[in-house]
């Protein structure tokens, strides 16, 4: 009997001292004139070459130095999706602070809340971004800019497991809680260079996310800069029904968005003419397989999908020379030491559904919660960090995705996995989006209930035909719209809890 562990040896131990932001902007040296990052819209596009792009994230890191800020300290980002973001961001790394983005969507009561938790040193602020009601200095977009010219500071060089920055998680499952990384998690992410992408240093890569997402930060920014390559970013205000044309305008070579990004830009069913695309990257929630076909099908590329979490980034992936076969969603990344993982913590057979587990080993795994000791505890079993993800792992170490813990259903005692409930809804021409959720209906009963946009349509006899009988809904509520967090994410929790207000 062969168990679902995964271990094919470490990866190459991260250099020591080291900057994560040093090492970002490596290649500032030998293509100095490259263009790293172009900001691109219909109208045009705003450039930075990769020496322009150091000396201003050399500039902030002085500047801030300049403030007498202790080593270590949070700095609160209150940033949009505009160039400042990742020159703020990686001039405090450069000058040992850490920074926490945060969406520019929060209101102010929300990021009031954050904050009080955060207690940070200094607050970035752009236009029109709420701030919230705390006593640190506010740094204003004018004064930030100012800094890019400032008298360069030095990159802090020093353990490579000390903090570098801080990102939240999206709460879709209950509290958002501060994750905080080391400056060695930018090391672990070259295992993605061949286990997801295929990134090379002439890839021009757009990523269609928000700044503040661990996603778009290291798929969309880091990753490309690390490697030598080009980023590409939508301005503000660029719609998902404007991204074809700047993919083809601006040569795009790899594409990376959520699975939601991707079903917008094909609602017309019309062909996508890319002719420099070598593939999509998907991450951040599972992409439905109608929609990896039909992407197939209107562009002649196929879209590269990856399991991953802010506390450990993405893990599992297929990639152009390590395809999953369906419906996996990838195999375990070289480098990577990954189990499955019954209730006793215990690996499983392979074969046999699963708490995916990553060893404490590993590089790109969160150092801790902010300030919740207790809850980062609860996280670990030994070597294994806990990602409360199901899954399974075949005998070729292909791993499948079967939901969140806390999103899996029961049926009598069966386990149901949402995923397969909503694949199957999918497929009515009807549908546009569907998403499955266990509901009360009365007290200490529960039923799967299935929640689906489009036209509305009796899906009874449609779901008997592709579910076995006891992972067919007893509920079908139509919406205008499903309920989504900040990046994109499907948020099965608020569908349960709206449904239960209601009732």
């Amino acid at each position: 009997m062969t168990v679902s562990i995964f271990d094919q040896g470490p990866p190459p131990p991260c250099p020591a001292p080291f900057n994560m932001a040093a090492y970002v902007l490596g290649h500032a040296r030998d293509l100095p004139d490259k263009i790293a990052l172009a900001v691109v819209g219909p109208r045009g596009a705003e450039r930075w070459s990769y020496a322009r792009l150091e000396a201003a994230v050399l500039g902030v890191a002085g500047g801030l130095a300049a403030m007498g800020l202790a080593q270590g300290a949070p700095v609160l980002m209150r940033l949009g999706n505009t160039v400042d973001f990742p020159i703020a961001y990686l001039g405090a790394i450069a000058a040992g602070l850490m920074p926490v983005p945060t969406a520019a969507a929060l209101t102010t009561p929300e990021i009031t809340k954050l904050a009080a938790e955060i207690n940070p040193a200094l607050i970035i602020s752009g236009p029109d971004v709420p701030l919230p009601d705390h006593p640190a200095p506010v740094l204003q977009k004018t004064a930030l800019e100012a800094m890019f010219t400032h008298a360069p500071g030095d990159y802090v060089m020093g353990d490579p497991n000390r903090p570098a920055y801080m990102i939240y998680t999206s709460g879709t499952s209950g509290q958002p809680r501060g994750v905080v990384h080391a400056h060695r998690a930018i090391w672990a992410r070259r295992m993605m260079w061949a286990g997801w992408y295929d990134l090379h240093q002439t890839d021009r890569v757009l990523h269609a996310g928000a700044f503040n997402w661990t996603y778009t930060l290291g798929t969309g920014l880091m990753d490309p800069w690390a490697v030598g390559a080009t980023a590409l970013i939508p301005a503000a205000g660029v719609t998902p029904e404007a991204l074809p044309l700047l993919l083809k305008r601006y040569d795009a070579t790899i594409f990376a968005a959520a699975p939601g990004v991707y079903r917008q830009m094909l609602k017309t069913g019309a062909p996508l003419s890319l002719p420099k695309l070598r593939h999509g990257l998907s991450a951040g929630e599972k992409l439905p397989d109608t929609t990896r076909a039909a992407w197939n099908t209107a562009t002649g590329t196929l879209v590269y999908e990856a399991l991953g979490m802010s506390e450990v980034s993405t893990y599992v992936s297929g990639a152009p020379g390590h395809p999953a076969p369906l419906p996996a969603t990838g195999y375990p990344q070289p480098g990577r030491r990954i189990a499955v993982l019954n209730a006793d913590h215990e690996p499983v057979p392979r074969g046999t559904p699963g708490q995916m587990a990553v060893s404490n080993r590993d590089p790109g795994l969160m150092l801790h919660y902010w300030k919740a000791p207790q809850d980062t505890a609860a996280r670990f079993a030994g070597e294994w960090f806990l990602t409360g993800d199901t899954v399974e792992m075949a005998e070729d170490g292909a791993i499948t995705y079967l939901g969140r813990d806390d999103d899996m259903m029961n049926a009598g005692g069966f386990r149901v996995s949402p995923l397969e409930v909503e694949r199957a809804l999918a497929e009515h021409p009807a549908v546009t989006e569907a998403a499955a959720t266990e509901v009360e209906i009365k007290p200490g009963v529960t039923v799967i209930a299935a929640f689906y946009t489009g036209t509305e349509t009796d899906l009874t006899a449609f779901a008997a035909e592709r579910l076995a009988r006891y992972k067919q809904p007893r509920l079908y509520v139509h919406m205008e719209a499903l309920p989504k967090g900040g990046n994109g994410k499907l948020n099965r929790r608020a569908l349960r809890l709206g449904w239960e207000a209601r009732k």
